[in-house]
């Protein structure tokens, strides 16, 4: 099978609610990864034969198949399409999926592959709240065969989240002392300008605004939980923020046709569905057939991005896999970094490229934990 190379990789810097990105436009954000994208790539953009990006909360600035006027406002040719994909959280990853998927079967040579995702302007669930007045809640109730299987369950994230940290037997303390590692990473990464190579500076912002060098386990256990009796605060939950990231996903007959440099490779992509109660296990047996499908051990994996919705998350993935903590999130995760939703996927395997450029390593593996209880696993393999 041909292979799928990733050839470039992006991002804005991840802003904070309310800071440097908040009055950006969410099509600006996007265009401005893909025009970075294309700009430093040299080849005929009219080649470009998808953009596909992730964002979820498709309404006002964020509708109207984001992909597609973003691709247009990043000056591509019109001939050029877009397509958005809401895989919940892992939105953008699935797209680095379904354009690796589209080069690998030979029906694409050059995709742009991303998400965006403006979540001061356009809150999270927003697209849950705007159906309200049409006497739609939510996206189980009323549903008879949902119903049937399983009942009138709360369904949110944050009930996950408490659920894992219940079944995993987490304490507040010790999901602080997860988090508060976490924001030290990030601090360490900006303090030593890691992310600069990352980052494509948006209008006169060019770091995360999100990771707080002056948080203490004091001020963490000071916070209220976000449930009476729960153990979970916000300070062990992922940030909102906004952002945008993408990568180019090529084929080897674009690479030679071109003269592109590729990055790295697709090793492995899956997607596996897991308790939609819980929600938010799924990415512990997704790395499970993950790893066997591609006959590796954890152990051969030089880096790890495990998605930090939550603190729980996290933690259960790395006590089931038995993988080494020091290779997992190693410059702090969403909690300390912010998670702009739809962006966070290529954002995380654009900062998982970068580290194995960095250390050498060959082999990246990341999982996202997804609303609806799914995971995508994708395992890169650096080049060169």
């Amino acid at each position: 099978m041909s292979q799928a190379y990733i050839v470039d990789a992006v991002r804005t810097p991840v802003g904070r609610r309310g800071g440097g990105l908040a009055g950006a436009h969410p099509v600006d954000l996007a265009a401005h990864v893909i025009r970075t994208l294309i700009g430093r790539n040299d080849f005929d953009p009219a080649m470009v034969d998808d953009v596909i990006l992730g964002c979820l909360d498709t309404i006002g600035a964020q509708s109207g198949d984001i992909a597609r006027i973003a691709a247009l406002g990043a000056g591509l040719p019109e001939s050029v399409p877009g397509v958005t994909v809401d895989r919940q959280c892992g939105s953008s990853q699935q797209a680095v999926h379904f354009a690796a998927q589209a080069v690998m079967s030979g029906t694409a040579d050059i995709v742009v592959a991303g998400g965006v995702q403006n979540m001061s302007q356009i809150p999270l669930m927003s697209s849950v709240t705007a159906g309200e007045p049409y006497g739609a809640t939510d996206p189980y109730s009323g549903s008879k065969t949902w119903t049937a299987r399983y009942g009138g369950e709360e369904i949110s994230q944050f009930r996950g989240a408490e659920l894992i940290a219940r079944r995993w037997n987490f304490d507040r303390s010790a999901m602080e002392a997860y988090a508060l590692e976490s924001h030290r990473r990030a601090v360490h990464a900006l303090e030593q300008g890691y992310f600069d190579a990352e980052i494509e500076p948006f209008d006169g912002v060019a770091v995360d605004e999100c990771p707080r060098p002056d948080t203490t386990a004091a001020k963490m256990a000071a916070l209220p939980t976000l449930t009476p009796q729960g153990r979970l605060t916000a300070a062990v939950s992922s940030q909102i923020s906004d952002g945008a990231s993408g990568m180019l996903i090529a084929s080897e007959s674009a690479v030679n046709r071109f003269g592109l440099t590729p990055r790295a490779r697709v090793h492995h992509m899956s997607v596996l569905g897991a308790d939609p109660i819980m929600m938010l296990t799924a990415p512990i047996p997704a790395t499970r057939r993950a790893l066997v499908r591609c006959g590796l051990s954890i152990d051969q994996i030089d880096a790890y991005e495990v998605n930090e919705a939550f603190a729980p998350v996290a933690m259960a993935w790395l006590h089931d896999i038995g993988a080494d903590p020091e290779r997992l999130n190693p410059h702090g995760g969403a909690i300390a970094l912010g998670h702009p939703i739809g962006a966070t996927g290529t954002r995380l395997m654009t900062t998982l490229l970068h580290e194995l450029e960095c250390t050498g390593g060959r082999y990246g593996l990341q999982a996202m934990c997804e609303g609806g209880g799914q995971a995508n696993v994708t395992i890169i393999e650096r080049l060169g």
